[in-house]
């Protein structure tokens, strides 16, 4: 089972120390950010001590990385368009990351279009796609199901639908769901997950989705909200996401895990992946773990 969380790749342990936090939790495969994702501020790929990292992910048994781009980009922005350039160039360096890296996809938020429309923005969204990828780089862009908080483009398949459909190398081009931000968005992921997949099957291609973002949410279907949860303790719930995680028509596809870390307060918060994926291995739901940790209560 490819499964996951997205760990840190930070100070001194870099790609090494990324992998080791995965391997720590029992995860079979990993992503991360190549810096924070609120800004754009990066190191040198000679930095990130990628050999070292390679061999270790391969001894773990880890595969299929997953590199998340950055939020702070938004090609979807029409109002400014002096922001673009730049959210271009920085897009082409973080694909060379990637590929320097050797990941597998890199999950994107496509933008929000601020007031201009959702039209404008999936048009540019694409013409910036098209700047951005290169017929020789390896990693799949891989645009993210959207909540659709606020201008949010992605809420629908359609919209990402459309915003591939004018993607030139279509070969490098996917996408990645994310269970929480469909419920928001207004999918049936609790009660008719079979039938959220046949639509995007039929609107986008199954062929099309490259990695799964396995969350709660902390509210209810069609709350607009973009807020994740830990496994099982929110609306969603444990035989939801656990049937998601072992669904026979994706096991090929990497899931990871993005809950909010757990804690008795905000100085002393933990990563709850080790016990939600040893869960999720177990087919086996045990709150109490996470909750003497100080997680938050189920949700009613």
């Amino acid at each position: 089972m490819l499964i996951g969380a997205n760990v840190s790749m930070k100070g001194k342990g870099m790609f090494v120390g990324a992998v080791a936090e995965a391997a720590s939790y029992g995860a079979t495969t990993l992503q991360f950010y190549t810096g924070a994702p609120q800004n754009t501020r990066r190191k040198d790929v000679s930095q990130m001590r990628i050999p070292e990292g390679l061999a270790d992910m391969k001894s773990a048994g880890l595969s299929h990385l997953v590199i998340h781009a950055p939020y702070i980009v938004n090609l979807g922005n029409t109002i400014k368009p002096e922001n673009y350039p730049f959210a271009v160039q920085f897009m082409k360096e973080e694909v060379a990351r990637a590929d320097a890296l050797h990941a597998y996809a890199m999950p994107f938020h496509p933008g929000a279009h601020v007031g201009a429309g959702a039209g404008a923005a999936i048009a540019q969204i694409a013409k910036g796609l098209n700047q951005i990828i290169s017929p020789d780089q390896h990693v799949l862009i891989a645009l993210e199901t959207m909540a659709g908080k606020g201008t949010e483009v992605g809420r629908t398949f359609e919209q990402l639908a459309a915003i591939i459909d004018r993607v030139e190398q279509p070969d490098k081009i996917a996408v990645t769901m994310d269970t929480c931000h469909m419920s928001d968005a207004g999918y049936a992921v609790k009660n008719d997950f079979d039938g959220v997949l046949n639509e995007f099957d039929h609107v986008i291609g199954l062929n099309k989705l490259a990695v799964i973002h396995v969350n709660d949410s902390k509210n209810p279907q069609g709350a607009h909200k973009d807020r994740h949860q830990n496994i099982g303790f929110g609306t969603l719930g444990f035989d939801c996401l656990n049937a998601i995680v072992h669904h026979p028509q994706l096991t090929a596809i990497p899931k990871i895990l993005e809950t909010p870390y757990v804690g008795p307060d905000k100085a002393h918060m933990v990563p709850p992946y080790g016990i939600e994926i040893s869960w999720l291995k177990s087919q086996q739901f045990l709150p109490e773990q996470l909750v003497a940790l100080g997680a938050t209560p189920l949700a009613d």
